[in-house]
């Protein structure tokens, strides 16, 4: 996770993500007309397989955030060498 130079988190104050494993093994409550737990397992399936997609998707994402931002740090110092000093002049 990234973090502050003050050392709080990003997304400080939003609820905790939920992973995958936890959507797999979260138990429901029994009612006395409960739904199909057949139905429940496989929806908690999808739910967890779109999830680990996701997570795959912004791992890969940030890792792309992290190259694109030390590329361009290189080719502003590269280029900062090159710049001549500011003109001395009134203007």
């Amino acid at each position: 996770m990234t973090q502050y130079r003050t050392g709080q988190l990003y997304l400080t104050g939003l609820p905790a993500r939920m992973t995958p494993h936890e959507v797999r093994t979260h138990a429901f409550d029994p009612r006395r007309r409960g739904v199909d737990p057949a139905q429940v397992r496989e929806f908690q399936a999808r739910v967890a397989d779109e999830l680990t997609e996701l997570n795959r998707q912004v791992r890969l994402l940030a890792q792309e955030n992290d190259r694109l931002k030390r590329a361009l740090r290189d080719w502003q110092t590269m280029h900062a060498r090159e710049c001549r000093p500011p003109n001395d002049g009134a203007w």
